[in-house]
């Protein structure tokens, strides 16, 4: 009968212990050697600096729209307008908006330009510097605040924060650009319109004022009021005359010095009367000189004669309602491209800027002192898998298949290194 073996097996943690312990020496040179090496590397890292952010997407203006109703007199339709315009240009929405604009490639072509970025980080292509400058930026938002925060890494501190900063002026110039507001196409439509109602206005004030030279009209309602009582006077005149002469003659006879002067100044009302009074035809335009002397002609007096004011009043009245028209819609178009400009003023979404970028004072990577402890670490780690490995493998039996098969396949490939030119060169 066969002895059975008594003899305890120690746990592996054991067994790994002891093979540990026993090239204690050898672990704890390639620890200092790793903590050297780990050191430099380390510290032959570039330095990494953050410069960061902080800004919030433009409301609504409501609240500015509601000011210039009130001023306007019109809140109904401004305020309707200025809610609009709020919904468009504020709320949540804005955040991911500007997001996309910081992110696109509008922006980062311009960096890329602004900052050489292609000699800064060693890229041959924009496409290249696009994805680097992509990967030293970080942006987020905060969902309820909807404050969207920058963050720019760089290796210069100061262009850290110059990149910060100009990513913000990006964005301020890119919006501004593409700011299409119903206040600015309001305004636009305006200003067009202004200037083909200015042209109207003065084409019809000229034709306003050859018409009143040309027939001496300066307010037909007046003129007519002035010229009847003017006739009226005259005809008081020439009746009380003509009962002076005709006592003048009774008394001292048809050829006496007062009635001959009688006469005269008879003559004198009588022409005054029929120059005032005029010809009822319109005068024609190619009129002789002869014909503008004539006791009918318009051109000889200070004021068009009476039967004339008939036919003046209705050409006159349309000049006249041209040139009110005109005045009152230039006024009113004017009024309107006022608030349109300053509408357009307030609702270009502006970002507010809540921390600016400034110049970091410490780096952010690489952390020397953790980033050595883990590359020391992880070498010890490997090195004492590597013994364990070695000591499990001297252990096994030369007779196993499976170490058989293992010095086969590396006997196999050590053979084809040997044949290998690149081998051959390093191995003379």
């Amino acid at each position: 009968m066969s002895e059975v073996n008594t003899t305890p097996i120690a746990p592996n943690w054991v067994v790994n212990s002891s093979v540990l312990w026993s090239h204690r020496r050898r672990l704890a040179r390639v620890t200092a050697i790793s903590l050297l090496l780990s050191l430099t590397v380390a510290f032959l890292l570039p330095k990494r600096y953050n410069s960061t952010a902080r800004i919030m997407p433009p409301g609504s203006s409501s609240g500015s729209t509601a000011l210039l109703a009130a001023l306007a007199g019109r809140g109904t339709a401004l305020a309707g307008l200025g809610s609009l315009a709020g919904g468009l240009l504020g709320g949540g929405g804005n955040t991911a908006l500007f997001i996309d604009l910081l992110r696109s490639g509008t922006v980062s072509g311009d960096l890329i330009d602004r900052f050489d970025l292609l000699h800064e980080y060693h890229a041959r292509y924009r496409v290249d510097a696009a994805k680097h400058l992509t990967r030293m930026t970080k942006i987020v938002d905060d969902k309820k605040s909807g404050v969207i925060t920058l963050t720019v890494t760089d290796t210069d501190p100061v262009r850290a924060r110059d990149i910060a900063q100009a990513y913000l002026d990006e964005l301020n110039q890119l919006v501004n650009r593409t700011n299409t507001s119903s206040a600015r196409q309001e305004r636009i439509f305006l200003e067009r319109r202004l200037q083909g109602v200015r042209a109207d206005l003065e084409k019809a004030q000229h034709k306003l004022g050859e018409f009143s030279s040309t027939n001496a009209t300066i307010d037909i309602k007046e003129q007519a009021r002035a010229t009847v009582d003017a006739a009226s006077r005259l005809e008081v005149q020439m009746i009380a005359e003509q009962s002076a002469l005709s006592s003048l003659r009774q008394i001292y006879g048809d050829d006496n010095v007062r009635v001959r002067s009688a006469q005269a100044r008879l003559a004198v009302l009588q022409a005054e009367i029929v120059k005032m009074g005029g010809s009822s035809k319109t005068p024609l335009p190619d009129s002789s000189a002869a014909d503008a002397n004539s006791p009918g002609s318009i051109e000889d007096t200070l004021y068009p004669p009476l039967r004339q004011l008939p036919r003046l009043a209705v050409p006159y009245a349309d000049l006249y309602r041209e040139v009110q028209v005109q005045e009152a819609v230039y006024q009113l178009l004017t009024q309107q491209y006022e608030l349109a400009r300053l509408q357009e003023a307030k609702d270009v979404p502006v970002v507010s800027v809540i921390d600016a970028p400034g110049i970091p004072e410490k780096k952010s990577f690489p952390p020397r002192l953790l980033l050595s402890l883990l590359l020391t670490a992880f070498a010890v780690l490997v090195y004492s898998a590597a013994l364990l490995v070695q000591n499990r493998w001297q252990q096994v039996q030369p007779d196993d298949p499976g170490k058989a098969l293992a010095i086969e396949i590396a006997s196999a490939m050590r053979g084809i290194l040997a044949r290998s030119p690149v081998w051959r060169k390093q191995n003379p």
